[in-house]
């Protein structure tokens, strides 16, 4: 008789950057990638969701590859397991869907492998994959993240006290990350560092500190990445005048872009959304709100046949 283990893992999205904050800061948001697990005789990684059934379905998924890494790197073989994938999280649309498969397959190393992982230890190795801890931290805890990686180590806080409504303005075009990090500059000049890290730095107190007009001031500044990829989104602009006049008080790209993300203080939301999708019916507008519990595992059942 074989006992099998079910587990539920749940992921949120994020958005990275908030405009100065390249890198080193996320936010994440309720919208969710879910995992149905049970041990099974073969790797099998299947969806009902029209966007990712073109994703391998055996071992060679994102998620089953970094749970099988994760579980090799602690001296474990994970046993084959049946997954079901469901994704609110839109593709190649900068709100970290990449990140959250990481996060997940990291979280079904820990369950299925009982690796007994540290949430520091989740992070570390999530961060090795993606390569910076902004969208990951922000999965893994929740709330605002603010993260640094240097020497292979890496650092994180994270708030969940930031009073603000939050809406995402998501285009039908696709743009991939190496596409929008390719047009970045290689280096900086000494002066365009000391401003951009003083505007990342205003941006984080000001949010802090509630000061929403000077958050919003911030965001619009940054010196990092903004003013290189704005020309890749033609609507960007539009979209910036639009929310700003109905009641945002910063907007800036998600992550890499395309999607825009537009801040608002509480109580104005529903009215920039619903302003939003009327200016900009060829889009998918939504309302989201900060999540505030980051990734989490849940075993369902243990049953014997």
């Amino acid at each position: 008789m074989t006992l099998v283990d079910r587990f539920m893992i749940k992921v949120p999205a994020s958005t990275a950057n908030l405009g100065p904050g390249f890198d080193s800061i996320g936010l994440a948001l309720d919208l969710y990638l879910t995992l149905d697990i049970q041990k099974s005789e073969h790797w099998e990684c299947f969806s009902s969701c029209e966007e990712l059934k073109d994703f391998p379905t055996d071992e060679n998924h994102l998620i089953c590859q970094v749970a099988i890494n994760t579980a090799a790197h602690y001296q474990t073989e994970l046993p084959p397991c049946k997954i079901k994938v469901d994704s609110d999280i839109p593709l190649a649309k900068g709100l970290g869907s990449s990140a959250a498969a990481i996060v997940a397959g990291i979280e079904l190393a820990d369950a299925v492998g009982q690796l007994r992982l540290t949430k520091e230890e989740k992070l570390l190795l999530s961060t090795k994959w993606e390569g910076h801890p902004d969208n990951v931290g922000a999965s893994l805890y929740g709330g605002l993240v603010i993260g640094c990686y240097q020497q292979q180590e890496v650092d994180i806080l994270s708030f969940n006290n930031l009073p603000i409504e939050i809406v995402v303005v998501i285009p039908q075009e696709i743009l991939l990350t190496k596409e929008s990090r390719d047009i970045l500059p290689d280096t900086y000049s000494r002066q365009g560092a000391v401003q951009a890290s003083s505007t990342a730095n205003l941006m984080v107190g000001a949010l802090l500190s509630q000061n929403w007009y000077l958050a919003g001031k911030m965001m619009s500044k940054d010196y990092f990445h903004q003013p290189y990829r704005r020309p890749l989104i033609p609507f960007y602009e539009e979209i910036e005048k639009q929310a700003k006049v109905n009641g945002a008080f910063g907007v800036a790209l998600s992550g890499a872009g395309p999607t825009i993300i537009c801040f608002s203080e509480k109580g104005k939301g529903k009215r920039l959304a619903n302003a939003l999708q009327e200016e900009f019916p060829k889009m998918s507008v939504k309302q989201v709100s900060i999540d505030h519990s980051g990734s989490s595992v849940k075993e369902v059942e243990k049953y014997v046949k």
